[in-house]
């Protein structure tokens, strides 16, 4: 392990790049259960809901493909102290829409959490079931003779 800059790809815009068009399809679904639960005012609440999660994915992937460039003591910090920002920030923009008139909380709320929790189980199921997707394909570069 290196203390130094790591190069080469970056496997968190991969993954995040997958998670978002994962999501993509499966968008209208929560769009629709917020409107049945709460119309119109639910569908707009699930469509912020699913903005905020998808927002979130992208700004990990950033940070941490940012930090990987310096060394992996930033690496760990970004990863720690970049997870409490970002949740916060959910929190805090889930805290000043709450007073708008169009904005269902308990759709928002299961939107955020059920979002989260669906991508983040498909891409650990697809990742640790192929070992292969989306950037975590082993190498087959031959280890050096000893």
């Amino acid at each position: 392990v290196t203390a130094g800059p790591q190069e080469g790809p970056s496997p968190e815009a991969e993954i995040v790049g997958d998670l978002v068009r994962r999501a993509l399809p499966v968008t209208p679904l929560p769009i629709v259960i917020g409107a049945l639960v709460a119309g119109l005012d639910g569908a707009l609440s699930a469509g912020v809901g699913v903005a905020l999660v998808l927002v979130n994915f992208i700004a990990a992937a950033a940070s941490l493909a940012w930090a990987a460039r310096i060394n992996l003591g930033v690496l760990m910090g970004v990863s720690l102290f970049g997870y409490l920002l970002r949740i916060s920030a959910m929190f805090g923009a889930v805290f000043l829409l709450r007073d708008l008139d169009w904005i269902h909380v308990g759709v928002l709320g299961c939107t955020i959490v059920v979002m989260h929790l669906g991508l983040l189980a498909w891409e650990l199921k697809y990742v640790s079931l192929s070992l292969a997707h989306p950037a975590l394909k082993p190498s087959q570069t031959k280890e050096p003779a000893a």
